[in-house]
Parts: structure tokens; C-alpha cells; sequence
């Protein structure tokens, strides 16, 4: 990762990968210092079972740049957060020609402190869905179906 400031003082990122094919419809993605992984076009598309695939990486990032977001603004909010989970839905269509992804749906069931609002984790949910650099660097619709429980303990 590389950071470069402007005289406006905004920062710059570059984050790099690298593919490399192996055989069929498969490779293998890298990027330095992280492990190595198996990457392959989804069954449906004659790829392998059971392997990473661009559609799972594409709504993973979606799902993980969500909850990274809600964790950074519940720690400024010094939130209690006892734990967060969630699984995400894409829909892939076919559209003008094209397939596409036309909506990605977060559900994350999340546990907060005694004490914690709900309607505290809702707000933050929704700035983290707003400010999500993922989501906000894709076409599709993104949702988020949260289930909240205040633990008792």
C-alpha cells in the first residue's frame, strides 16, 4: 500500500494484487505480505467447485468493507460491541447483455453491551452503509437487514 498527500491534504491508496492462471479457469490472486489464494469462474460459469471466485470476492468485499466501517464508527462512539457476524446475499442478473450485480444484501446479527441504544447501532449501521468505500464504488443496490441484541451480562 502506498500513501501520497496532496496539497489539499486528501491521502491516496493504491493496493495491489496479482492473478496468475493456471489451468481451465482457474489461478491463483496474491498480494504481498497476505497468503496466496485459489481463484476460479463460479460452477455456473464452467469454473471449479469450492474455490474463490470473483462474484464471492466482489460481495465479500462489499460485506467486509461494511463491517469494518460500522466497527471504526462504533469505536469513535466508544459503542460496546460484544460481537458482529453476518452473511450477504448478491444477485447477479442478466441484464442488456450483460450479467451484472443488481443488489447485495448484508445481514448482520450483531451483540451490544448492556446499556447500548438500538437505535444507536441503527444510525451507525446507516453511516457505515453511507460511508462504505466499497459500496460506494459500485452500481448495485446495498442493503443492510441487521438483527441486534443487547447482551444482558
Amino acid at each position: 500500500m502506498e500513501a501520497t498527500e496532496h496539497v489539499t491534504r486528501t491521502k491516496s491508496f493504491t493496493y495491489k494484487t496479482s492473478t496468475t492462471w493456471t489451468e481451465g479457469r482457474s489461478g491463483t490472486i496474491a498480494s504481498e505480505g497476505k497468503p496466496t489464494m485459489k481463484i476460479s469462474s463460479p460452477p455456473e460459469f464452467k469454473g471449479e467447485r469450492g474455490v474463490w471466485t470473483p462474484e464471492d470476492l466482489f460481495v465479500g468485499s462489499v460485506e467486509v468493507c461494511h463491517m469494518t466501517t460500522f466497527l471504526s464508527f462504533a469505536a469513535q462512539k466508544k459503542l460496546a460491541i460484544v460481537s458482529y457476524r453476518s452473511r450477504a446475499n448478491g444477485v447477479l442478473e442478466y441484464i442488456d447483455d450483460d450479467y451484472r450485480f443488481t443488489r447485495i444484501v448484508i445481514f448482520p446479527t450483531i451483540t451490544v453491551g448492556a446499556g447500548v441504544v438500538e437505535t444507536d447501532v441503527h444510525a451507525l449501521l446507516r453511516e457505515a452503509e453511507k460511508h462504505c468505500l466499497v459500496a460506494n464504488s459500485i452500481a448495485s443496490i446495498v442493503e443492510v437487514n441487521p438483527t441486534i441484541i443487547v447482551h444482558q451480562g
